[in-house]
C-alpha cells in the first residue's frame, strides 16, 4: 500500500513523499517535471520501477514546486535541491539507500553522494550530466517559448525528449508538464537545471556507480553520459540505443538487465510471506520520540532514530525477518517462524539495552508486541486481524518490554522461552480480550 507524508526542509518548503513497498530503500530522485501520482498511474512506470527493484523500498518525492511538493519555493538552486533530498532520508531515516538519479536529478543525486558518501550504497544515473552550459542551445531556446506559448512549449518538451514515442504518450508526458507546475516554476527551473555544474563533486564519489544513457538522447547528448563514466572512478558505463530521455519510455530492457546485474540482491531480504500458512507478526513501537525532539531538536532527535532504526533493522535481518513497512517510530516485521520471531524480539531490547548503559542520558527505550496468524498478503504489505492484534498489544507493552498473544506462547511451547503470565487485555477495536504474556530477556 502506497503512503503519502510531507516533510519540510529548513528553508520551509513542504516536500510530498511516497513509500511504496519494503525491504533497503531506494530513492527515485525527481527530474525535469517529473510529478508522482500521475506517474505512479502510467503503467510503463510502473512495470519499470517492479522490474527493476522488486525487492526494496521504493522511495518517490515530488521536488519542490511541483506535484504535491509546496509551490513558488525561495530557490530552485542545487544547494536546495540536495537539502531536499536531505530531508527526505532522515525524514524516513533510511540507511544506506540506493539513489537513482536521471537527468537533472542525477545531479542531485552526485551532489548528495559526494557530501555524503557513508549514506549512500550504490548511485545510479540515467541520461544524467555534469553541466549542460555548452550543449543546451534547445534547452534554452524552450525557455522563451515557456514565457509566450506555455501549452505549446510543453508539447515541444515533450517532443525533445521523447521523438520517437508515439503521440500518445507525448502527449501524456505534455500533461504531466502542464499540470505539475507553474509556467513561472517551470521557467525558474529549467533555468537552474541548465546552470547546474556538479564538476567538483566527481572525484568525491566513493561508491559503487552505474552510468547509463541513450545514444540518440537529444537533452543531453550522450557525450554527457561518457564524460561522467570517465570522470567518476567508481563508474560502469552502459551505452544505450534509442533517443528517449524519458527512462520508461522506449526499449526498457537493456535498463532493467543493466541495474540487475549492477546491483546485488539485499542480502537475507525476503519478500513478505503469503497467506499460505500462519507467520509471526512483530511490531515496534519508540517510546518518547516527541520529547526526544524538544529535548534535542530536530537534529539530534534525528540522530537517536536513526540508532534506534539501524539496531531494530539489523535484528530483523539476523534472524530471518522482512521488514514490511516503517511506522513512524517503529517498524512492522514478518517472521517465518515464532521463534525466530522471539530470538529478533530479545536480541533488540538486549541491543537496546547496551546502548543504554553506553548512553544513559539519552536512552531508547521499545515496546514489542508479537501476534501469530495467516495475514492476507497484498502489493507488499500484510492485513488482517492478526495484524491488527499485533498492533494493539505492541501499543499495550511498556516501553523496554515484550509482549505476545497467547498463540505465540503455545506455538514456542518447548523452544526455551520464558513468558510471564499478564492476564487478560482489553485491546481496542476487539470485543473478547486477549490472554497477554511478557516475555523475559
Amino acid at each position: 500500500m502506497e503512503r503519502f507524508q510531507f516533510a519540510t526542509s529548513p528553508d520551509g518548503v513542504r516536500i510530498a513523499i511516497s513509500t511504496l513497498g519494503a525491504g533497503p530503500p531506494v530513492i527515485m530522485i525527481p527530474f525535469w517535471f517529473s510529478y508522482m501520482p500521475v506517474e505512479r498511474q502510467l503503467a510503463p512506470a510502473r512495470a519499470f520501477f517492479k522490474s527493476v527493484f522488486p525487492s526494496r523500498l521504493h522511495v518517490y518525492y515530488d521536488k519542490r514546486g511541483i506535484g504535491l511538493s509546496d509551490r513558488n519555493p525561495p530557490a530552485f538552486s542545487l544547494d536546495a535541491l540536495v537539502s531536499d533530498l536531505e530531508t527526505v532520508v532522515d525524514f524516513l531515516s533510511l540507511s544506506e539507500p540506493v539513489l537513482w538519479g536521471p537527468g537533472d536529478g542525477g545531479c542531485v543525486a552526485m551532489a548528495y553522494a559526494a557530501k555524503h558518501p557513508e549514506r549512500v550504497s550504490h548511485l545510479i544515473l540515467y541520461g544524467a550530466y555534469r553541466s549542460l552550459q555548452s550543449d543546451a542551445p534547445l534547452l534554452e531556446a524552450i525557455v522563451p517559448l515557456m514565457g509566450m506559448e506555455w501549452d505549446l512549449a510543453a508539447q515541444a518538451i515533450a517532443q525533445l525528449a521523447n521523438p520517437s514515442a508515439d503521440p500518445e504518450a507525448r502527449s501524456v508526458i505534455a500533461a504531466v508538464i502542464k499540470s505539475a507546475t507553474s509556467r513561472e516554476d517551470a521557467i525558474r527551473m529549467l533555468r537552474e537545471a541548465i546552470a547546474f555544474d556538479v564538476t567538483p563533486y566527481l572525484s568525491q564519489i566513493q561508491m559503487p556507480t552505474l552510468v547509463m544513457h541513450r545514444r540518440g538522447d537529444r537533452v543531453v547528448p550522450f557525450e554527457a553520459g561518457r564524460e561522467l563514466a570517465a570522470l567518476i572512478p567508481t563508474t560502469r558505463f552502459v551505452p544505450l540505443e534509442g533517443d528517449s530521455h524519458t527512462f520508461v519510455l522506449g526499449d526498457i530492457a537493456p535498463i532493467v538487465d543493466a541495474v540487475r546485474a549492477f546491483l546485488p540482491e539485499p542480502e537475507g531480504q525476503q519478500a513478505p510471506p503469503s497467506a499460505a500458512g500462519p507467520i509471526t507478526i512483530l511490531f515496534t513501537d519508540m517510546e518518547g520520540s516527541t520529547a526526544l525532539t524538544q529535548l534535542l531538536g530536530d537534529e539530534g532527535a534525528q540522530e537517536v532514530l536513526r540508532t534506534h532504526n539501524q539496531i531494530v533493522r539489523e535484528c530483523v535481518q539476523a534472524h530471518g525477518g522482512s521488514i514490511v513497512k516503517t511506522t513512524g517510530d517503529g517498524f512492522m516485521a514478518s517472521f517465518p517462524s515464532v521463534g525466530r520471531a522471539l530470538d529478533c524480539a530479545i536480541a533488540i531490547q538486549r541491543g537496546l539495552g547496551q546502548h543504554n548503559e553506553a548512553h544513559p542520558n539519552i536512552p531508547i527505550y521499545v515496546r514489542i508486541g508479537l501476534n501469530a496468524g495467516e495475514p492476507v498478503a497484498e502489493e507488499a504489505d500484510l492485513f488482517g486481524t492478526s495484524v491488527q492484534a499485533a498492533a494493539r498489544i505492541c501499543a499495550h507493552a511498556p516501553p523496554g518490554r515484550i509482549l505476545a498473544a497467547d498463540v505465540v506462547r503455545q506455538l514456542a511451547a518447548g523452544k526455551g522461552f520464558h513468558f510471564v503470565d499478564q492476564g487478560e487485555a482489553k485491546l481496542k477495536g476487539f470485543e473478547e480480550p486477549y490472554r497477554l504474556y511478557e516475555v523475559v530477556c
